[in-house]
């Protein structure tokens, strides 16, 4: 008891001292309770919003360390060999989370790894303590059967995971299924011998953390310190595992769209009220269950919803990227009246912001609600555009700020997206109704100083597609 005393004292003072240190998020459960899948879309996430977050995943350093994995054996507490070489993997990752913190411009690191015992974390926090990372913990329990059932499924038979497992680890590459599940449950009983839940009545009082329990059903929060924890916290209330699919298309071709114009409130084209016929067939030949429908508050993804027959629900957050003084504009009016404005935008197209309007930095603020809301969500359609569709997927698909602006969502298509056990499977489904082009690539050619024709080389010339995109 004295000890543990002492503890509180050393933690008081370490997190009172913290102010605007890179993070350090330690995941603490047995093994099968879903660590592996909250650390990667925790990540996912926390990179989204633009916090450079990175996971380091202790079951890669063993195996790293271990070439050849024989039996359950190894995770014995009483292995006193095991137990040396697990604490020096556990060393070469927070080794590993130092540099990232610290010389790698990281905000955030995860350490995934089960940490079930009070001396691992005490080793962890010491470490935190001594380079002045904050600590945040995110301790997923489970005590009910069925779910507890379900996970070790995932983590051990899941046709999805075997396929993982089986490609990239050692641990269980050349052993039958049957053999698996057997040894897998041995290997949580060695964990359970020695596991020490976080206390948040005695020991753990002054840490933070979040209990996640029996997957979502309840939570206990702990001492949130600052913002990007009651982030991380309001994110992990939100999500859940339950089978469901995202549908994302824009709004079928606007009268807009067809004269190379960007942005406005235009109505749809002829072509475009074909597309939303089309969509309505694909809807009902799909035969979804409990689908909701969100549009955004324009006229062509009302007009697009409204064809479909159903009730659907108006965002504003969902409306366009906003274009400032560009609104209406064709790109080579845009290239005409503001070339530099056109330039530093191909610079960075990222975080460059329209005069007046916004840039997708600003638009994955505005969004992020929608995200939030997909993730409590069942099966949902989104009919948006072109720029918020790229910032949905580049959330699912786990895709950087360099690489969201370009992403192509062509129109009168059916992006179709299944979360799968550590990501997400995307289907293009072309619906057979013709539509102009309105992907730009980035120009090889991006200085203040270049031509109009340089401009303008990758300016679509909306040309109606002929083909499946």
């Amino acid at each position: 008891m004295k000890k543990n005393k002492m503890l509180h004292v050393n933690r008081r003072s370490w997190a009172s001292n913290m102010t605007n240190s890179p993070t350090l998020i330690i995941m603490v459960g047995l093994p099968a309770r879903g660590k592996t899948y909250v650390s990667k879309k925790l990540t996912r996430y926390l990179n989204w919003i633009g916090v450079p977050t990175k996971v380091f995943n202790l079951g890669q350093y063993r195996r790293e360390a271990v070439k050849t994995y024989k039996s359950y054996e190894f995770f014995r507490h009483d292995n006193e060999e095991a137990m040396k070489i697990r604490k020096e993997c556990a060393i070469a990752a927070l080794k590993d989370v130092k540099t990232y913190l610290l010389d790698e411009n990281g905000q955030i690191a995860v350490f995934d790894a089960t940490n079930t015992t009070r001396e691992r974390r005490d080793l962890i926090l010491n470490f935190a303590r001594n380079n002045t990372f904050k600590v945040f913990f995110v301790e997923s329990v489970c005590d009910d059967p069925e779910v507890i059932a379900a996970n070790i499924k995932l983590a051990s038979l899941s046709t999805c995971y075997l396929q993982e497992v089986k490609v990239s680890s050692p641990d269980y590459a050349d052993v039958a299924e049957d053999r698996i599940m057997d040894d897998f449950l041995k290997r949580i009983e060695c964990y359970k011998v020695t596991y020490e839940p976080l206390d948040p009545d005695d020991c753990d009082k002054e840490l933070s953390f979040i209990k996640v329990i029996n997957v979502g059903r309840r939570f206990l929060v702990n001492k949130v310190q600052d913002y990007i924890q009651s982030k991380i916290v309001y994110y992990l209330m939100n999500i859940h595992v339950h089978p469901r699919t995202i549908y994302l298309s824009r709004h079928g071709e606007s009268e807009y769209n067809s004269l190379g114009r960007l942005g406005g409130d235009s109505g749809l084209s002829h072509r475009g009220k074909q597309y939303a016929e089309a969509l309505r067939q694909f809807v009902e030949e799909q035969r979804i269950p409990d689908l909701k429908v969100w549009t955004s508050q324009l006229k062509r993804t009302i007009q697009t919803a409204e064809a479909l027959g159903v009730p659907y629900e108006q965002w504003k957050i969902l409306n366009e990227l906003d274009a400032g003084v560009c609104e209406e504009l064709t790109y080579s009016e845009i290239q005409d009246k503001y070339p530099d404005e056109f330039a530093l935008r191909d610079q960075d197209k990222y975080h460059y912001r329209y005069p007046g309007g916004e840039s997708y930095q600003d638009l994955v603020q505005r969004v992020e609600p929608v995200i939030m809301e997909l993730e409590r969500q069942g099966n949902v359609l989104v009919i948006a555009h072109q720029a918020v569709m790229r910032c949905l997927i580049a959330y699912f698909m786990n895709k950087g700020a360099d690489e969201l602006p370009y992403l192509k969502c062509p129109l009168h298509t059916v992006l179709k997206l299944t979360p799968v056990a550590y990501g997400c499977k995307i289907e293009s489904i072309y619906l057979n109704v013709e539509a102009v082009n309105t992907h730009r690539d980035r120009p090889l050619n991006v200085s203040l100083t270049r031509t109009r024709e340089e401009a303008l080389s990758t300016v679509p010339h909306h040309k109606i597609l002929e083909t499946v995109p």
